[in-house]
């Protein structure tokens, strides 16, 4: 799936993952490729995005790496295997 987190002034994040964990208000939630569409409130805690790695990449290592997003709060909307993630960071309140 396409995956983009934004910030009000900036992208953090732009590609492909084979799934996203998500800080949800009610706990954390996965979203895999092909989820049925939603929109959700984000609570405090990490977006985990399990990035699928290059093909060149795969033979060094295992083909999935973890990429982890700290924010207060957000909200996420997933449409046509495409999820996008609008938070606030830690990092932008100051």
């Amino acid at each position: 799936m396409r995956v983009s987190v934004l910030e009000q002034k900036r992208i953090i994040y732009g590609g492909n993952a084979r799934e996203v964990i998500l800080p949800g208000k009610d706990g954390e939630f996965s979203v895999w490729d092909f989820h049925q569409d939603f929109l959700y409130s984000l609570g405090k805690g990490f977006i985990k995005i399990m990035e699928i790695l290059p093909s060149t990449e795969r033979i060094k290592r295992s083909n999935v790496f973890e990429r982890k997003i700290k924010i207060l709060h957000g909200l996420a909307k997933m449409k046509k295997n495409e999820l996008v993630i609008l938070i606030e960071s830690p990092n932008e309140t100051k």
